[in-house]
């Protein structure tokens, strides 16, 4: 075989092959296979029979002997001068390493030639931390040393410690610090990480507004985020309120600018009485007449109903379809929520009732289940109750009951209140209307419409009240009544084409959509639509299968009609409306068919999303124990590494810093770490304390057999020292073991049966939870768990139990803690002033419990 000039051959091969030509050998479709002697050399074979070894760790290998040399001063060309300290460096290596070095030693200018070079506009901490980067491919990044990082890496263009230092603030954000954090990105150009920082500011308004850093900012920079689309508020007033917070911090220099600010609000989505209110009665109005004059011009538009010149706000965060109740062979307590942005259904807390014929909306963020009718074997009422359901506890709670039970109700909201209309209790059908005040919690009557409607369709645009079809005993209507609040009086409008009852009603812009329903003899699968400026009806595309008792809702300018009763059975289906191609679209189905149910659209709170986020840390944290570690014993420096002192700043993230920080954000993998978990939205350790009670209930038996055995044992030598034999019912101290520990027999286990440790190791530690132990103690121990509550009453000796107990309370307690103290890294907060608005992880609670068990009696009774 010919062999190249300077090519030494013996049993191996070595041959030299310039880098540009071993780069294209292995895509040619040349087997790559592992060297047998080295995990760390790749053999390239290729069809001439030649071979190409290549060594994957060569190059960080080099680059630390690179390291080791500039420790040592070895060959180095240069030393940088930053400030008072020194750093001997390679020129090679940082103009590899840095766009702004390769400029400086190869672009012809004086310091290519110079061996010392003084730098300006980096501090020594950051830049001996960028030189360790250089050399070794890692960095640490901390709530203390990021805010000299990423200008230092800004300045000399390391576009990966770039992009750590942005993931590090970006895992920091908070309500605290956002706007701060936002200003820093803008400042150094770093635009993917100021976007993120704007929608997180977006999403969690609320909370931010009540900062410190809210209150800081310029007139400019305070319009400019009252003006986004998408805040995420509840409702204007929030915004309103937010602009005079702000004005008030500094009310002498700041009451000249509301007047301009106040434009930015969209104070048309003001309820004429609160305007009222502020005109009335706010001070800083009183200063500012222009601004007085706004507003009495706004309530005058609302109260003549005009159309809004401005949208509506659309929140930067998930929007929900909440779906309650309904009737599937019997009326449902089921609650769901359709996710349209993975479109997908989830199941929610269960109604406190089933009910179907319900009417439901969301007022202030919280979902409202109005009405209905229960009819489930065994029982058939309509109601008046009232549950509303808090997303952020996902707890219903409930509120007054109606003035009478209402049956096929239409609910609405206007004016920050709950409108039930119609409806029906028993063969009684009401033209009845009353309106519910949350903040009150109080029912009122008003006016009553005209006619008496059961199934009745509702819909509001721009502040009027608007009663569709419906049935009232005797025919299917046609007629429209509309009711002004101003005046309390209802006034009758153009009727619709077709008489309906149970049709799905909803408004989009200046249209109210009339879907399906039934005219007496059989379903509908006509839709017509008024026009509210217009005053007349109009005839739009049909729904593909005909139905009534169906529900319809309006989300992203798209109507979505959702289940209902074809005649013969239940439907699942979902059909999606797009008004400007007038066409119907097949949807994401309902998990199961049912008619007479209700439906509403919810912008998530931003509540919801921290709840997630916490839920996503305890799972993700408690996977990740080797992750952590390793990064709390990150790179070290060295002796060309200064550390930060206690005279250096400390941060935007504010807090500790240090270890906390750099749990998170240890070098440039951390992004990837942070892809790869994955959100659980259950309870983390739901099997441990299953298991605590495994051992427990254990513990239990375990102590009540030895007990029995000690008084069989006393008993059997004080009758055998009087000469008496001891018989048992079976006739053997085992078989008398048995009754004693059986006496009375332990109630039903769990769903899920745990099995809880025996062994001697777990004897000693109970909560050493190993595949071992638990395989250990499944044949010396039944598979059911006691109920801990007749454990406690079936111990012999309270000290036992107290004890015990006592010790799975604290493990209990520590698990918690770990978890909340993972919660307490992310967010920067003191676990002192820190709360969970879920209960899922009540600390406190469990610290009181502690106390109270640590204060009970431990000496037998």
């Amino acid at each position: 075989m010919h062999r190249p000039n300077g090519v030494q051959c013996n049993s191996k091969c070595y041959q030299e092959i310039p880098m540009d030509v071993a780069d294209d050998l292995a895509p040619n479709g040349d087997l790559t296979c592992s060297s047998p002697s080295s995990e760390n050399v790749d053999l390239i074979k290729e069809d001439s029979g030649d071979m190409t070894f290549r060594l994957s760790r060569y190059s960080k290998e080099v680059l630390k002997m690179m390291f080791m040399m500039r420790s040592h001063h070895m060959l180095t060309d240069v030393l940088l001068e930053v400030g008072k300290e020194l750093f001997h460096a390679h020129k090679v290596v940082l103009s590899a390493a840095s766009p702004y070095f390769k400029a400086m030693f190869t672009g012809g200018l004086k310091e290519a030639e110079m061996s010392r070079i003084n730098l300006q506009g980096v501090c020594p901490t950051a830049m001996g931390q960028m030189i360790y980067f250089m050399y070794t491919g890692q960095i640490r990044v901390t709530e203390v040393t990021v805010c000299q990082l990423l200008p230092a890496a800004t300045m000399f263009q390391v576009s990966h410690v770039i992009e750590a230092c942005c993931a590090f603030l970006e895992s920091q954000l908070d309500p605290t610090n956002a706007i701060g954090i936002s200003n820093f990105a803008e400042q150094h150009g770093c635009d993917s990480l100021k976007q993120k920082a704007i929608q997180f500011i977006e999403r969690h308004f609320t909370q931010i507004c009540q900062e410190e850093e809210f209150l800081q900012l310029s007139a400019i920079q305070l319009v400019s985020l009252i003006r986004k689309d998408e805040l995420n508020v509840q409702g204007e007033r929030e915004v309103y309120n937010a602009v005079l917070k702000w004005v008030k911090y500094d009310e002498d220099n700041r009451y000249p600018k509301m007047e301009h600010i106040l434009y930015a609000v969209r104070c048309q989505y003001l309820t004429p009485s609160f305007l009222k209110e502020q005109m009335k009665n706010c001070d800083v109005l009183r200063k500012v007449p222009a601004c007085r004059e706004y507003l009495a011009r706004i309530f005058k538009d609302l109260t003549l109903h005009k159309r809004p010149v401005v949208k509506e706000r659309r929140p930067n965060t998930t929007r929900m379809i909440f779906v309650a109740g309904g009737y599937f062979r019997a009326s449902l307590d089921v609650v769901e929520a359709f996710n349209v942005d993975d479109r997908t259904w989830t199941t929610l807390p269960q109604l406190r009732t089933p009910r179907s014929g319900l009417g439901a909306a969301f007022l202030k963020g919280t979902f409202y289940a109005v009405g209905g009718r229960n009819n489930t074997p065994g029982s058939s009422y309509d109601s008046d109750w009232v549950d509303r359901y808090n997303p952020v506890t996902e707890q219903w709670r409930p509120c007054s009951p109606m003035t009478v039970p209402r049956n096929r109700v239409g609910v609405a909201v206007m004016d920050e209140l709950l409108y039930a209309v119609g409806g029906a209790a028993g063969s009684e059908y009401h033209n009845t209307v009353e309106y519910f005040d949350p903040e009150d919690d109080r029912w009122v009557l008003v006016q009553p419409m005209h006619s008496k409607r059961l199934g009745v369709g509702v819909a509001v645009v721009n502040r009027l009240l608007y009663a569709i079809g419906g049935f009232d005993g005797i025919n299917r209507l046609a007629t429209v009544e509309c009711y002004h609040p101003e005046n309390n009086a209802w006034t009758c409008l153009p009727s619709m084409q077709i008489g309906r009852s149970g049709a799905g009603v909803a408004a989009l812009n200046q249209y109210i959509y009339v879907v399906g329903g039934f005219n007496g003899q059989s379903q509908l699968s006509s839709v017509e639509r008024f026009d509210t400026e217009q005053q007349i009806w109009e005839m739009v595309a049909e729904i593909r299968i005909a139905r009534s008792a169906l529900s319809l809702t309006v989300l992203d300018g798209k109507l979505y009609a959702m289940g209902g009763f074809d005649g013969q059975q239940f439907l699942a289906i979902v059909e999606v409306y797009d008004p400007i191609r007038n066409t119907w679209e097949e949807g994401t189905p309902l998990t199961s068919g049912r008619s007479g149910h209700a439906s509403a659209v919810i912008y998530q709170p931003c509540g919801m999303n921290a709840l997630a986020e916490a839920v996503e840390t305890c799972a993700s944290r408690d996977n990740d124990n080797k992750t952590r570690e390793e990064a709390s014993n990150g790179p070290q420096a060295d002796g060309g590494m200064p550390q930060c002192g206690e005279g250096e700043s400390r941060g935007l993230c504010g807090g500790g810093g240090g270890n906390r920080c750099a749990e998170k954000c240890d070098d440039d993998e951390l992004p990837d770490r942070r892809k790869s978990r994955v959100i659980n939205y259950t309870k983390p350790d739901c099997n441990l304390i299953k298991s605590m009670w495994a051992n427990l209930s254990q513990g239990c038996t375990e102590r009540r057999r030895s007990v029995a055995e000690m008084r069989i044992q006393e008993a059997t030598e004080s009758e055998n020292a009087a000469g008496v034999e001891v018989r048992t019912n079976e006739g053997s101290s085992g078989a008398g073991i048995a009754r004693i520990t059986e006496e009375e027999p332990p109630e039903d286990p769990p769903e899920e049966e745990v099995r809880g440790g025996g062994s001697e190791e777990n004897s000693r530690n109970p909560f050493v939870f190993s595949a071992e132990a638990r395989s250990s103690t499944s044949s010396s121990s039944s598979s059911k768990i006691d109920n801990p509550k007749k454990c406690r009453r079936k111990c012999m000796e309270g000290h036992f139990y107290t004890n015990y107990r006592l010790r799975v309370m604290r493990a209990y307690y520590d698990m918690v803690k770990r978890n909340i103290n993972s919660i307490v890294r992310l967010s920067g907060r003191n676990i002192n002033s820190l709360r969970l608005k879920s209960g899922r992880c009540r600390v406190l609670a469990e610290r009181r419990r502690l106390q109270e068990a640590t204060k009970a009696t431990m000496t037998p009774r």
